[in-house]
């Protein structure tokens, strides 16, 4: 018998004073059974980094920033940004994804984002084809450092709060009783592109 998705709770109060957006948003996230703790927490920090985007001035009307069916689903990447008539403007990747993964994401929409987060196999992916990614146009790889990745992974639990508040590129981050800051490391793209 296969296992079922596990699903976890998500409050997560954003305060992001370089975008100037402020919003709370409750998410219902359905975690595949090889999906890490680790996983689930880069899958939130990408919601919380993205989140801004869903008043981006350039946007006609709100999108919406969501997460996919992941690990699930080899046909949709870990988040998306779509706008209201459809078009996909940020695939949002986690890990380390192949350059043809990328390319896919690219032929589908405005941009994409890269986050990957395990030290060690990162660099080695960022050796292998960081040269291949710089020369994409629209493709943004933010690193998640692994000091803090560490203490928010003992954060997870079936019904979560985060309270995330950033200023000139530094997250500050709560769960109520520990707080740790957290600035990703911007291995390609643009210093301020918003999709």
């Amino acid at each position: 018998m296969a296992l079922g998705a596990t699903i976890y709770k998500a409050r997560l109060n954003v305060s992001d004073l370089d975008h100037h957006y402020y919003a709370t948003h409750a998410l219902t996230v359905a975690c595949h059974p090889s999906e890490t703790a680790t996983r689930l927490m880069v899958r939130l920090l990408a919601f919380i980094d993205n989140a801004h985007t869903l008043n981006a001035p350039t946007h006609e009307a709100p999108g919406e920033l969501r997460m996919t069916r992941g690990l699930s689903s080899d046909d949709e990447p870990d988040l998306w940004l779509t706008a209201a008539d459809g078009r996909i403007l940020a695939w949002i990747e986690l890990g380390e994804p192949s350059l043809k993964r990328i390319k896919q994401g690219l032929s589908r929409a405005e941009t994409v984002i890269v986050y990957p987060y395990s030290p060690r196999s990162a660099e080695q992916w960022w050796k292998k084809l960081g040269d291949d990614i710089r020369a994409l146009p629209r493709v943004r790889v933010m690193s998640v450092p692994a000091a803090p990745l560490e203490t928010l992974t003992g954060w997870v639990a079936r019904s979560m709060s985060v309270d995330a508040t950033c200023m000139e590129g530094q997250w500050l981050l709560t769960d109520g009783q520990t707080t740790l800051t957290l600035a990703f490391d911007r291995w390609s793209g643009p210093a301020e592109e918003t999709p």
